[in-house]
């Protein structure tokens, strides 16, 4: 009865994680997402719970162990504790960093759950234990890739590491040779298990000695294979890291034969694959590419006319800027990180709807990797409650750039960057970017002359109809607001 249950149980939640992510492909039905997700995961770690305290089969119950539940009690109200925390504070500008982090966590359940099954391993006949090594050595070995390279990336997003890519000489062998001695390894483990096999008597019996090798060699994988990975590719990576963190979960899943762990890190960890596919599309680029890195290591080098990007500044003031925008038919916001760090969405989203009161039509353009994780803009337009209506996606908005008056483009820099599409010698060449530069106008919000996360010159800002609004991009906003309705 009661496995009957749980497994009614698993299917449900399992459903409910499902319909989550159908719901999160959309920004109208994003909300509803969440819920099925959050209800989904409550009925899984209840259930799951139960199952650890009444661990009988076919009926027939057992006391609860009150060591279980008082360790159980205390892991669930920690981890709520933090997950709390960490929600209250964190700030929307910081969910890509927060993303890594929490990555990093499921690869590191993964590392501990295969040493810890390894050591309960007994009571297998050789067939199934056969098996059962391979779950928990290919478990452990995605669990240390997921959390060494999770690590490396929130460092990068959090600028603790530099975003340029750390290349190695002959990178690509070294890594071919740490996975070939991790694959000696994995015959090792299995082969010193068969010959003596784990009794509990001691945490080095067997193979474990070729486990923990294994797990050193995987950390040093993962912090290689992202720390050669560019700024530009940081988006990208995240998402490939979500996917790895949904296989951890799935081997997690199978050393503890639990069902349900199976299907949720497999939905995890295909949709992150799929979403890693889809951005590498967006950017032109090969998923292998991202991979092994690279990408911002050459140096910059000048445009095929010979001599870097060079010319007048058009700086504006911030009346200027209101006048044009007042005097215009049609306006697109192109909203970036700069905006999200100086938390300059709402302002933002006053300055559409008074545009929009006085018959100027006004929209927003949004790039796939804006904001340095998919869906970053989207959700804080979202919060700032801009209508999904005028929030347009690159594909459905690039054509109209030709015929707009004003774009005003707020923090953002290398997706409007016109190096992408005219200079081969560029390093984002071939990316797909938001075409602002075929607009009547263009006004950049930007703090400085600095270049943009990958690193690159953005030769937008020297063009005859780029007009430049420098400082804090909430205060710059916020300026123009005033002007605008001061400007009747």
């Amino acid at each position: 009865m009661i496995v009957t249950f749980r497994s009614l149980a698993y299917l449900v939640a399992s459903l409910l994680f499902i319909l989550s992510l159908r719901g999160l492909s959309t920004q109208e039905s994003a909300r509803r997402g969440n819920r099925f997700g959050l209800i989904g995961m409550v009925v899984a770690v209840v259930v799951t719970a139960l199952a650890l305290l009444i661990p009988g089969e076919g009926g027939a119950t057992v006391a609860p162990d009150v060591t279980v539940v008082g360790v159980l009690a205390g892991a669930l109200g920690i981890g709520c504790l933090i997950g709390a925390l960490l929600a209250s504070r964190v700030a929307m500008t910081s969910m890509p960093e927060l993303v890594a982090v929490l990555h990093s966590f499921v690869g590191a359940a993964a590392v501990l759950v295969g040493i810890a099954t390894y050591l309960q391993a007994g009571g297998f006949d050789p067939a199934d234990r056969a098996a059962h090594l391979g779950e928990i050595y290919v478990g452990v070995l995605v669990g240390a890739v997921t959390f060494s390279g999770s690590i490396i990336a929130f460092g990068k997003l959090r600028g603790k590491i530099g975003s340029k890519p750390l290349l190695l000489p002959g990178r690509h062998v070294l890594n071919m040779v740490i996975l070939a001695l991790c694959v000696a390894g994995a015959v090792i483990f299995h082969r010193a298990d068969v010959a003596w096999p784990v009794d509990g008597a001691g945490f080095f019996d067997a193979g474990m000695p070729a486990l923990l090798i294994m797990t050193f060699l995987a950390l040093l994988l993962g912090i290689h294979l992202v720390m050669a990975i560019g700024g530009g590719d940081m988006p990208v990576v995240v998402s490939l890291l979500n996917s790895y963190s949904g296989w951890a979960a799935a081997a997690a899943g199978f050393m503890l034969s639990n069902d349900l762990l199976i299907i949720t890190g497999a939905l995890v960890g295909s949709s992150g694959a799929i979403l890693s596919t889809i951005m590498c599309r967006a950017m032109t680029r090969s998923i292998w590419s991202v991979v092994l890195g690279g990408f911002g290591s050459e140096p910059a080098k000048p445009p095929a006319g010979g001599g870097g990007p060079a010319g007048k500044v058009n700086e504006a003031t911030v009346d200027q800027v209101a006048e044009l925008l007042l005097a215009a038919r049609s306006v697109i916001i192109v909203p970036g990180y700069g905006m999200a760090v100086a938390q300059a969405q709402h302002p933002v989203k006053e300055i559409s709807s008074l545009l929009t009161e006085k018959g100027i039509k006004c929209r927003y353009a949004i790039h796939p990797v804006a904001g340095r994780l998919p869906g970053h803009m989207n959700v804080l337009l979202a919060e700032a409650d801009v209508s999904y209506d005028i929030v347009k996606e690159m594909d459905e908005i690039n054509e109209d750039f030709a015929s707009t008056d004003v774009v005003m483009v707020i923090g953002a820099n290398d997706i409007v960057n016109p190096s992408a599409e005219e200079d081969p010698s560029s390093p984002i060449y071939g990316m797909p970017v938001l075409q602002v530069w075929k607009a009547a106008r263009v006004v950049m919000l930007k703090r400085s002359m600095a270049a943009g996360y990958a690193g690159v010159d953005n030769p937008l800002v020297y063009n005859d109809n780029t007009l430049m609004l420098f400082g804090d991009a909430k205060q710059s906003v916020t300026k123009l607001l005033t002007a605008l309705r001061g400007g009747g």
